[in-house]
């Protein structure tokens, strides 16, 4: 799998590394293929979780959400409280180029501030 890493981040953008926010991608068989900065440091407690598998790590009720990201796209997000943070939860399918098929999920975590002005931009 290390050799797969190595890969897989020489075609990610060195802005993804340094974000100020977690980036988790997995493959199509829920296998976590990339972890940047953030998404390391939020789960170091836990080891290196590249190669793991999402399916091991989550509850019933999320890998239900995660299996049908997986067999249909779209994206699930919502909010939640950590550690004294509110955090938005972005999750979505991503897609091969060569052929449209559905290869993975990217999850985003980003903290954001208890109250946030919203616009409304027509």
């Amino acid at each position: 799998m290390e050799n797969l890493n190595h890969e897989i981040a020489a075609h990610i953008p060195d802005w993804v590394w340094g974000m100020n926010c977690a980036v988790t991608v997995c493959d199509a068989d829920c296998r976590i293929i990339y972890m940047n900065r953030r998404a390391r440091d939020t789960f170091a407690a836990h080891g290196d979780l590249i190669g793991c598998n999402l399916r091991d790590c989550h509850s019933p009720r999320s890998v239900e959400i995660i299996e049908r990201l997986l067999r249909d796209g779209g994206t699930n997000c919502y909010t939640i409280s950590k550690a004294g943070l509110r955090k938005m939860i972005f999750q979505t399918a991503w897609r091969h180029r060569r052929d449209d098929s559905i290869g993975g999920l990217v999850e985003l975590s980003m903290v954001i501030p208890e109250e946030m002005p919203h616009y409304i931009r027509d």
